[in-house]
């Protein structure tokens, strides 16, 4: 293995890494590289072919390699970025002399990097690579087992759309394309806010009018954040957009919308709050003090301002599904 090129990696060997890697795997296009720091990962999955910890009863394929050695990377010309977006710049950063510098980088993670900017951003700022996104509607364990799935890639120059089309041809991932790369990354983010308030909606009603008459406002509304923070309006009709947000809405596989259910039933305490990774409860943060900077969040995205009293004021939760109805019309 040592002696072995590789020219597509993934850097992750979670959920969504193991997944893709294996897919392309499957593809026969070559030996596929996953990269991690989870050694019994690495010895799992080079001598029997399962990754124990995330899917312990998939046999991989076999052209799927796993290693814990950095130097591996040097000459591949894509490379997947599929570790948390907490900790993915930090990451690159220790090990940035073996990333080719005409590398692809295509980050898969949702959520901000350094700053209240979006990993892309960062990215931009600490290296040459050219880079892209994809986002989607897209749980793991579907995508391993080989279901249809919907991606969008979001590129910077175009001229990479059919190299990165071509190595997913004969593979369950179906792209679409957004030359609005910001819009891509904003929409993977924004839309877990919006999970949790339907799944506070559904927890307290079982009522399919009224889930889809606040699913649509939360929609309206998501495009007006997405266009004040520079987001263009025709992504919100691609994978990551409408697709992601109704999969992470509506879906019980979805952590944000499980938090919503808890907090709908009154489940929600500090003790949940710490235990878990709440990507919702750190969104609305992040986009509710950025534009309380400049403005009224309730005036502008009321529906974002009421989550973030939920969060943080004591708040009475059986009526926030009537304070929704009597917001106007955005």
């Amino acid at each position: 293995m040592e002696n072995q090129q590789y020219n597509i990696a993934l850097i992750g060997a979670g959920t969504i890494g193991t997944a893709l890697g294996n897919i392309l795997a499957e593809a026969g296009l070559e030996s596929i590289l996953l990269l991690s720091i989870e050694h019994q990962v690495v010895e799992n999955i080079n001598h029997t072919h399962i990754n124990s910890k995330y899917f312990p009863t998939l046999h991989l394929h076999p052209g799927l390699v796993a290693t814990t050695d950095e130097r591996m990377l040097e000459h591949c010309k894509i490379i997947f970025l599929a570790i948390p977006s907490v900790v993915m710049i930090d990451y690159l950063k220790k090990i940035r002399q073996h990333l080719p510098p005409d590398a692809i980088l295509i980050n898969l993670a949702k959520g901000f990097g350094f700053g209240n900017r979006t990993i892309i951003e960062c990215l931009e700022e600490e290296f040459p690579n050219p880079l892209c996104t994809m986002k989607g509607p897209s749980f793991a364990r579907e995508i391993i087992n080989r279901l249809p799935t919907g991606f969008t890639l979001g590129y910077q120059n175009p001229d990479h759309i059919l190299q990165i089309s071509n190595i997913f041809k004969n593979t369950n991932i179906h792209l679409d394309y957004s030359g609005d790369i910001r819009g891509v990354e904003i929409l993977s983010i924004l839309k877990n806010i919006y999970a949790v308030v339907l799944g506070i909606v559904d927890a307290q009603f079982s009522s399919p009018n009224l889930r889809f008459l606040i699913l649509t406002k939360a929609f309206r509304e998501m495009r007006k954040v997405l266009l004040a923070f520079g987001g263009q309006p025709d992504t919100l009709f691609n994978y990551c957009g409408y697709g992601d947000f109704t999969l992470t809405a509506l879906n019980d596989l979805s952590r944000n919308r499980t938090l919503g259910l808890l907090i709908g039933k009154g489940f929600f305490t500090e003790h949940v709050s710490h235990e878990l990774v709440l990507e919702g409860k750190t969104a609305a943060d992040v986009f509710y003090q950025e534009f309380s900077k400049t403005m009224n969040v309730g005036d502008h995205f009321p529906i974002m301002a009421e989550l973030y009293r939920i969060f943080h004021t004591k708040y009475d939760i059986s009526v926030f599904v009537k304070t929704l109805l009597n917001f106007p019309e955005a």
